[in-house]
């Protein structure tokens, strides 16, 4: 390899070295791809028929400027949650008599998967698990305990359901999206098997799709399940 070779390379160093020193993510990316765009050559702006850095950074971040449309609910989040919305979802579930960590858990995961049957894409993470999921979780969690108020109980316990809250979205999220033929990541299947040669309908993937969407329910339920069990059983311990 020669050393333009090898320069072109440096932009996996800089994402290494940036990542390993905990500095911003998309500065690191960015100065990452500048180092290896003008390694390759490349110039800065368009011009005698070539594509500039500047150019192709900012038409991609026209083509995915959906993936930042979060940033829009994180101001509306903050609000709610300075205002008492998490205080208010913990009040709400300990006042159900049939509602656990588990059970909470498990309807929450339907529900994403219903949005992505029908097409819909939820920023779960930010806008449902965080401000809503958890803390109903964690007063669910309270009331199977008898704990006087949700910041008294054990920290292995509030782990637990914070992990279980994360893994419904992601569950219901990766899988519920599988289901409706107007996902990207259907289409990119789609795509990838006819430009392979394979003709294929996108509903025979969402069909074929089906049986794996609700062996993961039950796999999760199951999960979801014992996380309640292993609550009672401190609870009875205690």
């Amino acid at each position: 390899m020669t050393l333009q070779d090898w320069l072109k390379l440096g932009g996996i160093a800089i994402v290494v070295v940036g990542l390993a020193l905990r500095l911003r993510t998309t500065i690191v990316v960015v100065a990452a791809a500048f180092a290896t765009g003008l390694a390759a050559g490349l110039p800065l702006f368009s011009g005698d028929g070539r594509t500039g850095l500047i150019d192709m950074l900012g038409k991609a971040f026209a083509d995915n400027r959906l993936v930042t449309l979060f940033i829009i609910t994180l101001p509306a989040i903050g609000l709610a949650e300075k205002h008492g919305l998490q205080i208010r979802a913990g009040e709400f579930i300990r006042k159900l008599r049939a509602a656990t960590a588990g059970r909470l858990q498990i309807t929450y995961q339907l529900f994403r998967i219903v949005h992505g049957v029908i097409g819909i894409r939820l920023n779960g993470h930010p806008s449902f698990v965080r401000p809503l999921v958890y803390p109903m979780s964690i007063g669910a969690a309270a009331k199977q305990m008898r704990a006087k108020n949700p910041e008294s109980l054990p920290s292995e316990v509030s782990e637990s359901i914070k992990a279980a809250a994360a893994a419904g979205e992601n569950y219901g999220n990766f899988y519920g999206q599988n289901l409706s033929p107007v996902q990207a990541g259907v289409l990119l299947v789609y795509g990838t098997m006819l430009g392979l040669g394979v003709e294929i309908r996108l509903w025979d993937l969402v069909i074929y799709t089906t049986p794996i969407v609700a062996f993961s329910v039950l796999i999760a339920a199951v999960q979801f399940l014992r996380l309640d069990r292993r609550i009672r059983s401190r609870c009875a311990k205690s």
